[in-house]
């Protein structure tokens, strides 16, 4: 496309200003963001079983992003490519509370960030928070969502135990490994343990369809009960009749409130 016939790096008849721009941060990390220098409040965004490399994460970013967010995508899995997810097994937390520290220490980034995770990155979220908060670490995110979580630690995940029968790279479930390592240790990280959320007294969003197949909303419903036992208050949706991905209206409506909450607790 020439000059002058609306090729917009040229500024030709019909110039575009993309509203969401991709940045390159550090460690060869990619983010989004608004054009311009900022400062952004920030929101580091936590994949699921699907792996850091399938989109969905750079999807929820982007939206994070045309809402006026610093959003990062951060991969976590284990050894993914855009073929294969990647694998959930002695994942370190310290990774995430490293990215943490890099997203508000960054120019673009007004000094605030809020994790955002979804399914297994729901519950990467809360636990990693918890443990902070246990442990009295600084830096602890000024915000946190989580929609479809679990309420308690989970087991390994690896892409190839649901493979079919059939398939020579099916491997068997091994219920000895673990999700999650804190400071080098899985000590206290076993399967079935309570995610002790409740230890974080900053703002909590906690989002479930009611009929999901995968984390029953019951997980939810205790989490939101032991928060309020622990004099907690957070900001819970339930959405009837929508499994665990929301379908367009209920995902319209739960990215609403998303938005209204991260920018209620993390702009300037």
């Amino acid at each position: 496309m020439s000059a002058g016939t609306g090729d917009p790096r040229a500024g030709g008849s019909h110039p575009v200003t993309p509203v969401v721009v991709c940045r390159s941060l550090g460690k060869s990390r990619t983010g989004y963001s608004p054009p311009g220098d900022g400062p952004f409040p920030s929101v580091l965004v936590l994949h699921g079983s699907e792996g850091g490399w399938s989109g969905w994460s750079h999807r929820n970013a982007a939206m994070l992003a045309a809402n006026g967010f610093l959003a990062i995508p951060f991969a976590y899995s284990v050894s993914g490519n855009f073929w294969y997810a990647g694998d959930i097994v002695d994942v370190p937390l310290d990774r995430t509370q490293d990215a943490l520290a890099e997203a508000r220490a960054d120019g673009l980034s007004n000094g605030r960030v809020g994790l955002f995770g979804v399914s297994r990155g729901a519950e990467h979220a809360l636990l990693l928070t918890a443990l902070m908060a246990r442990d009295g670490e600084t830096g602890l995110p000024d915000a946190v969502a989580a929609h479809a979580p679990s309420d308690v630690i989970c087991g390994a995940f690896e892409p190839n135990v649901t493979r079919p029968w059939t398939d020579p790279k099916r491997a068997s479930w091994d219920p000895a490994k673990l999700s999650w390592s804190w400071r080098g240790s899985t000590a206290g990280l076993m399967p079935a343990m309570p995610i002790e959320i409740e230890r974080y007294d900053g703002p909590l969003l906690i989002s479930h369809g009611v009929e999901d197949k995968v984390w029953t909303v019951d997980c939810t419903r205790r989490l939101e009960a032991r928060l309020k036992a622990g004099g907690r208050a957070p900001e819970v949706h339930y959405y009837d009749g929508e499994n665990h991905g929301l379908q367009p209206d209920a995902e319209n409506l739960n990215n609403a409130r998303l938005l209204s909450f991260f920018s209620r607790h993390l702009q300037g």
